[in-house]
């Protein structure tokens, strides 16, 4: 279960980094945007609370 979780990190790590090159490339705000939120989720993701 654990090797999931860390997929599902790079995963949106990977997204993150494409929106942000493709918004500075191409000048489009929302996908720097989308950026933000997907880094947001990788972060939110590997360091999860412990209950």
């Amino acid at each position: 279960m654990a090797k999931y979780r860390y997929l599902i990190a790079v995963v949106f790590l990977v997204a993150a980094l494409s929106a942000y090159s493709f918004g500075i490339q191409k000048g489009v705000f929302l996908f720097v945007i989308l950026g933000f939120i997907f880094e947001g989720c990788f972060w939110l993701g590997l360091f999860k609370r412990k209950r």
